[in-house]
């Protein structure tokens, strides 16, 4: 029986989004199913805003970054009055299925509809690769190629100056971006939210270089990583307002970081913030393969009547997973994958 689906992506953008809308295309073409698009996240069943996708709409997507659905951080379950409203939406659009694509918050919207009874499938996207159940996500994998470069390029300032470099990179609960980054672009020091760290073990580590003729350090942190003050733990805020899931904007712990390495070593520290540069641009081979295969898997989800179930990556295999299982924890680094930074450091 022909089915009418609709595919929306929620969150912070993400390289590979555009792949995983045209691969449920094909694939929905191939079921002879059709297909919408609901613009701007969750915010598309509000207002009901939507666009036509078939095979000549996504053609030459696959390598763009950003969504051509748009997107945004609604959360539809706030009010009860707007999740009742989407409910009615839904079947006001003829939706017999919706695909989800995005994070922590955009897939445990997407679990409680399905508490519902509404048919859903979820695709994990986050450039943080902190989502539970599944090995990877797409869009991590043209993050740490971003960070890794930009590490690279700050190498050769760094020595060529005999500065301390620091580079914040995003990674609010979890530190994926800044080791993996960190330890391919061979930063001295990582730091993460995982692990709380004082600045005083921080400036002995670039002491040691220094002592052993390196008079230049890379200090890769993440911008929720933890400092160990008097007061306790603190993370650095941006900003104190929060967004609809209610997170506040996290930023600056590169620049509070930097200030007091110089103050207390005197060398002469500088930092650099990539923020939405990880976001952006085209994704690498990896991710466009991996959101394509995510993509068919949801459809293939949707077409078996599968709902309720989340895509996700185990070894190298497509799998299924319960929705409900997506959103109970983050997905953290652990101390061993952590220490491997620490054999490289004097």
């Amino acid at each position: 029986m022909k089915k009418r689906i609709g595919i929306l992506t929620g969150g912070g953008d993400c390289p590979g989004l555009n792949a995983v809308i045209r691969a449920v295309v094909w694939r929905a073409a191939q079921y002879n199913d059709n297909f919408i698009g609901l613009k701007n996240g969750w915010a598309g069943l509000l207002t009901c805003e939507t666009m036509a996708l078939n095979r000549n709409s996504v053609a030459g997507i696959l390598y763009r970054g950003g969504t051509i659905l748009g997107t945004s951080r609604t959360n539809i379950f706030k009010d009860p009055q707007v999740a009742k409203k989407v409910t009615e939406n839904i079947k006001k659009l003829g939706l017999d299925a919706i695909i989800a694509v995005g994070g922590e918050d955009t897939l445990g919207a997407a679990a409680r509809l399905s508490q519902r009874k509404v048919p859903v499938v979820g695709v994990p996207k986050t450039i943080d690769n902190d989502l539970p159940c599944t090995d990877f996500t797409f869009g991590f994998d043209t993050a740490i190629s971003i960070a890794t470069e930009a590490i690279d390029r700050l190498h050769t300032t760094a020595e060529s100056h005999n500065r301390v470099l620091v580079v914040e990179v995003m990674g609010r609960h979890a530190g994926w971006i800044a080791s993996y980054a960190g330890l391919a672009g061979g930063a001295d020091i990582i730091l993460v939210p995982e692990y709380p760290f004082t600045i005083e073990e921080v400036c002995e580590a670039i002491r040691r270089r220094h002592d052993a003729g390196k008079f230049f350090s890379i200090v890769c942190v993440a911008e929720g990583a933890q400092m160990m003050t008097k007061k306790g733990k603190e993370v650095i805020l941006a900003s104190r307002s929060k967004d609809a899931f209610g997170h506040v904007r996290l930023g600056g712990i590169g620049a509070v970081l930097a200030e007091k390495i110089e103050s207390a070593t005197g060398y002469e520290t500088r930092v650099t913030v990539l923020g939405h540069i990880q976001r952006g641009g085209s994704p690498t081979a990896h991710d466009r393969v991996l959101a394509t295969r995510y993509g068919i898997e949801a459809m293939d989800c949707v077409n078996d009547g599968d709902f309720g179930k989340m895509v996700a990556l185990n070894g190298t295999a497509i799998v299924r997973v319960p929705l409900k299982n997506v959103t109970k924890k983050i997905k953290t680094i652990n101390r061993d994958f952590y220490e491997l930074a620490k054999v490289f450091q004097y």
